[in-house]
């Protein structure tokens, strides 16, 4: 499978890997995806750049900002499922050529993907409780709640610089609340969907995807994210949602303090609230 970037080379030569990084500095990647950085180490965590239709009622709405084989470090890969906008071999499959880096998924990700070009030793299975020192970051692997996956895990990442916590596509569970009581999250990430109509067997149905207005709230709540991020919610033509409508409801509760609403490229640095654009279209 052939990916192609939208963007050729110049955001993963400029931004990416050619921008200075202190403490931890998060690039969004589209979907739920994110590349991480620090002054030591660099993560992904569900990179999906797949152009393909998926299904025949949905097409990738934002760009693909680069083709893996362009990253010049990867220490690491985190999956949080098996749905293949968050486990594909093809795209991550290109950032584990370093010595050291392997992908860390569920078990169902390997059982449901043919991942024969991704050689054994480099195939990790992440379970709730494992953790993962990776440079200078601390990766724990805790529990989540993903009814249309076969299994599902979320991350927390600690640095000297902070927390962050990556919720996948995962919705409010009583996981949610031992998390915030365990760890301090600075910035946290949430899957914000809709109730999408698809075509199924050619019949038209209505189905519930990823965390409702509602949802995100209850979650950020029991998680106690400081610093929100909604991701996915453009991933899918037939299914958008507005992430302008969680700062009303958000109004009357305690978490997030702050929600920022992210594009694809767009950098965030932690302890550092405001989102930075890439440098080719004007950010620092």
């Amino acid at each position: 499978m052939t990916i192609n970037s939208d963007w050729g080379e110049w955001w993963v030569r400029e931004e990416l890997d050619g921008s200075s990084v202190s403490g931890v500095s998060l690039w969004y990647l589209g979907v739920t995806g994110v590349a991480i950085r620090t002054p030591e180490t660099t993560l992904y965590i569900d990179p999906y750049f797949s152009t393909e239709r998926d299904r025949e009622y949905v097409a990738r709405m934002p760009p693909v900002p680069m083709e893996p084989q362009w990253a010049d470090a990867c220490d690491a890969v985190f999956c949080t499922h098996d749905h293949r906008d968050h486990f594909w071999p093809p795209s991550f499959g290109p950032l584990l050529e370093g010595e050291d880096a392997s992908v860390h998924a569920p078990a169902a990700c390997y059982e449901n993907h043919d991942v024969s070009d991704i050689p054994e030793a480099k195939q990790e299975i992440a379970e709730p409780g494992d953790s993962y020192e990776i440079g200078d970051l601390t990766v724990h692997v805790r529990d989540g709640n993903d009814p249309d996956a076969d299994g599902s895990v979320t991350y927390v990442l600690e640095h000297d610089a902070g927390t962050i916590f990556h919720g996948g596509d995962n919705r409010p569970c009583e996981a949610f609340d031992e998390i915030g009581a365990e760890f301090d999250i600075d910035l946290g990430t949430l899957a914000y969907g809709t109730v999408g109509r698809l075509e199924r067997d050619g019949e038209v149905v209505r189905r519930k995807l990823y965390n409702s207005t509602d949802d995100v709230i209850e979650a950020a709540n029991a998680l106690e994210i400081d610093r929100l991020v909604p991701t996915h919610w453009r991933r899918w033509r037939s299914i958008q949602a507005d992430p302008g409508a969680l700062s009303a409801a958000a109004g009357t509760f305690e978490y997030p303090h702050v929600i920022e609403t992210v594009e694809v490229g767009d950098r965030l640095r932690l302890g550092r609230p405001g989102v930075v654009p890439p440098t080719h279209l004007g950010g620092e």
